[in-house]
């Protein structure tokens, strides 16, 4: 059968409409989940891409206000249509290749960049394309109790209780989420591909100063902002975990504690290097790149050189992170070896001690008489108070960590 335009948008709607809500017999488009509002009409220009699945979210502007949000995705093309101004942000949650279908047919979204944005596990960098560019990078946050510099202060200055823990939580956790970004003229497209706080980059866009008259290049400011800010304060928390198990090196109630949670802080520090040091080039190549390309406002050009001095500054902390607990591990082990000569030269002096009544009295061969001699009573007592002294002195010794 020979199958018109017609009969195909209603093939097609048929595939992907709900079969209970009819309108003159052809299904009304599902919204997709995340859409807090219904979609209306279909849009003329979406005509085989289907809506993404995924839990999404909308913005658009026009003129430097917010002129709406939370419409469905294949509205996107529509409200760009209607305002030539206008810039549109959509988020897609753990997409798939087919979630991305309406953004890639209505930017010409390259193929490459369509994979490594639902790839996991790709390395930070920014792509450019003919149409668009791509940047793929790592927001980063600390779970537990975050220690800030005052509190690292001022739990310095108190007194410590010996035994018990002081300073920061010591279960501090390193999460980390992979985020990529299609920049084009007039829309950023975000993907995250596992648990963020969205609102974190809302919440820049909204504070009042931001530069909403930049167009499309006001998204790319907040949202790499908010990631290198999370950057940048996770080095800076790191790095007071340091500094405070610097200030516990002499403490011998915590020589185990500087051992554990140093290597732990050594192995984050290693790992939030590996995603912190590419930022600077990533960033530095979007400064470089967006007079060239034309898909960014050249008045956000101030505000992406201080998003590179923070990530610069982050790679630093986190450099200067390592290389302070590194100097902390290899002070704890040079005092652990002052430590363990100072035991050693103790009980060298006890042994001389000692040998010197031993060694007279075995030359001579005592044996003088002592209450309960040749009694049977005098042999339990003699093994009792051998016993006893030997479990004190390992008991003691024990305490001490000198076994």
């Amino acid at each position: 059968m020979l199958r018109t335009p017609v009969h195909r948008m209603k093939c097609w709607r048929l595939r992907w409409g709900n079969p209970a809500a009819m309108t003159d017999g052809v299904a009304l488009p599902i919204p997709a989940p995340g859409d807090p509002a219904r979609p209306g009409p279909l849009a003329a220009s979406v005509t085989t891409a289907i809506p993404p699945r995924c839990p999404t979210r909308t913005r658009l502007y026009r003129s430097g206000r917010l002129v709406a949000e939370g419409f469905p995705a294949e509205r996107i093309r529509d409200h760009l249509d209607e305002h030539s101004d206008a810039v549109v942000w959509l988020d897609l949650d753990d997409p798939d290749a087919a979630d991305l279908g309406i953004v890639t047919e209505e930017f010409d979204l390259h193929p490459l960049a369509v994979e490594d944005a639902v790839q996991d596990h790709q390395r930070p960098k920014l792509d450019r394309y003919p149409t668009h560019l791509f940047i793929n990078v790592y927001a980063v946050a600390l779970t537990g109790h975050v220690p800030t510099r005052e509190s690292a202060r001022s739990t310095r200055r108190g007194p410590s209780t010996p035994g018990k823990v002081s300073g920061p939580d010591r279960d501090l956790e390193l999460l980390v989420t992979e985020m990529s970004a299609f920049i084009t003229p007039r829309a950023l497209v975000t993907v995250r591909k596992s648990a963020f706080d969205i609102d974190r980059i809302i919440a820049r866009w909204d504070a009042p100063g931001a530069p909403v008259s930049c167009g499309v290049g006001f998204l790319v400011h907040g949202w790499l902002d908010a990631i290198v800010d999370g950057q940048y304060q996770a080095a800076q928390a790191l790095d007071d975990v340091a500094d405070d198990l610097e200030e516990a090196l002499f403490d011998p109630c915590r020589r185990a504690e500087i051992r554990r949670r140093g290597f732990a802080l050594r192995r984050a520090l290693g790992r939030l290097r590996r995603l912190t040091a590419p930022m600077r080039e990533v960033v530095g190549r979007l400064v470089r790149d967006d007079a060239h390309t034309g898909l960014i406002d050249e008045a956000i050009s101030p505000y992406l050189h201080d998003i590179l001095d923070q990530a610069a500054g982050a790679a630093e902390t986190v450099e200067g992170a390592r290389e302070h607990i590194g100097s902390v591990l290899d002070t704890n082990l040079g005092e652990q070896g002052n430590e363990l000569n100072v035991i050693t030269r103790k009980l060298a002096a006890w042994a001389a001690i000692i040998a010197v009544p031993t060694a007279i009295t075995g030359f001579y061969g005592q044996n003088v008489p002592y209450p309960g001699f040749e009694q049977p009573w005098g042999f339990v007592t003699s093994s009792v108070l051998i016993v006893g002294l030997a479990t004190g002195l390992y008991a003691l010794l024990r305490r001490r960590d000198w076994l």
